[in-house]
């Protein structure tokens, strides 16, 4: 599989002159790069690519030039801006009560921040202001409400169609719960997850992370690898010793031949530390660096075993029908993301780095075909809410919550 647009990209809808051009507006944290925050704003970009070729859509983002450039060919008529991020950077502190306030003021008074007043122009002419998913709302990054926050702010004085998808909301930072509350009640479509992010907001929608919507299309390597390791060392509070420490305890227990092993990076750079201590105990590892998965896919197979940290490395395997072992080295933060995909069915063994131990070699085949039949179609109930003219009917699996909101009609 790639995630490049290099196939299967196109648009099965006409360009239709006669209709006037929409204007989108994804908000998210592509670019860094991170595997995972690429692989979701790649899936919105193709599915407006299909659904809406026409339109005009603009990421902000913090880091809009590289976005450029890993997205550009996923939607004919993607730029990338970082108003919103500019925004909450500006903002006189941390505190996501001051970053709100100031980034819905400068929304409402451009003269506050004249650097981006053409970018703030542009927030107030848009036909959708859509939050797409992943974990960058909450307490790591409390700037990050501002986003929210600005979103709100400029769908008020545009009368835009409001959305947050697939977010995953914990751990929120103390004293702004009713903040977020009261954001997100000014959201037309609210949609997350996990259950913690479900209970921080009642009465919303608990769906599935929005690469269910489109997952990449597998496509087996011809000599992929019986194992793959992903571990990362940037969040949670082990030194990359300690962790290279668990991952050569596993390998050992499991009786890994370094000839079977394959090391991939979800991040560039980062998630190198822990592989570069075992370099020398893994002699015959083969690396995966993050610029060559993007280009050319994941080293999937079914029946692989995975070591990984990184949540969206562990769907995409999984959706492979791989087994493998989610290894959390943050119980406020990885933990809930992994013991979400667990729950749909991923099949996988949780591992916490804090309890340490050595877990059986995993025996599962990932995702059942009717469990990544039934995330598709919720997400797609959702893309429809977000973008389409009706709005999608209420869903109700039997083991989970689905409540789509309808449209509010606006006074503003």
């Amino acid at each position: 599989m790639t995630f490049d647009g290099s196939a299967g990209e196109g648009s099965d809808s006409p360009v239709r002159a006669s209709r006037p051009r929409r204007r989108h507006y994804l908000i998210g944290p592509s670019g860094f790069p991170n595997f995972g925050d690429e692989l979701i704003a790649a899936t919105w970009l193709r599915y407006l690519s299909r659904t809406e070729p026409e339109a005009d859509v603009w990421l902000d983002t913090h880091s809009p030039g590289p976005a450029q450039l890993l997205l550009n060919d996923l939607h004919p008529r993607l730029r990338c801006t970082d108003t919103l991020w500019r925004l909450c950077g500006e903002a006189p502190s941390d505190d996501p009560w001051e970053v709100a306030n100031w980034v819905q003021s400068a929304v409402n008074d451009p003269g506050l921040a004249p650097r981006w007043d053409a970018g703030i122009d542009l927030l107030g002419r848009t036909d959708v202001l859509h939050l797409i998913g992943g974990g960058y709302l909450n307490a790591l990054w409390p700037r990050h409400i501002g986003l929210l926050a600005g979103a709100a702010a400029a769908a008020r004085r545009s009368g835009a169609r409001t959305a947050m998808t697939g977010q995953g909301l914990t751990p929120f930072p103390p004293g702004a719960t009713d903040l977020l509350r009261s954001l997100a009640d000014r959201f037309d479509v609210v949609d997350v997850r996990d259950d913690p992010s479900a209970e921080l907001l009642p009465g919303v929608v608990r769906t599935c992370d929005d690469v269910f919507l489109e997952p990449p299309e597998q496509r087996p390597a011809a000599q992929a690898r019986e194992f793959v390791l992903c571990v990362q060392s940037d969040i949670g509070a082990f030194e990359p010793s300690v962790l290279a420490s668990q991952v050569l305890g596993l390998l050992r227990a499991w009786e890994v031949h370094p000839e079977q092993l394959a090391v991939v990076e979800g991040i560039p750079r980062v998630d190198r530390a822990v592989p570069a201590l075992l370099e020398h105990e893994l002699a015959g590892a083969e690396f995966h660096p993050f610029r060559d998965i993007w280009r050319h896919g994941l080293p999937l197979a079914p029946g692989q075993t995975w070591i990984s940290s990184r949540y969206h490395l562990h769907l995409v395997a999984a959706a492979a029908g791989a087994a493998g072992l989610a290894f959390s080295v943050s119980r406020g933060y990885y933990t809930t993301k992994h013991r979400s995909l667990i729950d749909l069915g991923s099949g996988w063994t949780s591992f916490d780095a804090e309890e340490g131990g050595t877990p059986d070699r995993p025996t599962g085949t990932g995702f059942p075909p009717h469990v990544l039949r039934r995330c598709r179609d919720l997400k797609r109930s959702v893309a429809t809410a977000v973008y389409g003219h009706q709005v999608a009917e209420e869903v109700r699996p039997a083991t989970r919550r689905l409540a789509l909101r309808s449209w509010r009609t606006r006074s503003s």
